[in-house]
């Protein structure tokens, strides 16, 4: 006996939330995947509904698409987030050599110094 299949669930989106979403994804430093994410989509899911905007596929009624404030505030600051992060990695990695660097220097000039002393008496 085979399994039994399960209905493949299948999500309708209106064409309002559509636009929504493309317009959200057209903010400046925000990301199709951060919104994808933030919606709970697949990112592929939002690009197909980008280029069917663009093409004039997907139009909606002639009002202009109202964002949800807090959605967008939350996606400029995980933007943000983001970049800040990246930048603490780069500087922590530099640190990490800076201090490698640093170590390895003073047991170099302690080597030689032991060095210098055992060899002077």
């Amino acid at each position: 006996m085979g399994r039994a299949k399960r209905a493949r669930r299948v999500d309708r989106y209106s064409a309002e939330f559509k636009r929504s979403a493309v317009k959200l994804s057209s903010l400046p430093n925000v990301q199709v995947n951060q919104v994808a994410e933030a919606l709970d989509i697949h990112p592929f899911m939002l690009s197909k509904w980008r280029k069917e905007v663009r093409d004039g596929v997907i139009r909606g009624k002639s009002k202009k698409v109202v964002l949800d404030k807090r959605l967008a505030t939350e996606l400029r600051q995980l933007s943000e987030l983001r970049m800040r992060y990246a930048l603490l990695k780069e500087e922590h990695a530099l640190l990490k050599k800076a201090i490698r660097f640093c170590s390895q220097t003073r047991r170099k000039s302690s080597l030689s110094s032991t060095l210098r002393l055992t060899s002077t008496r």
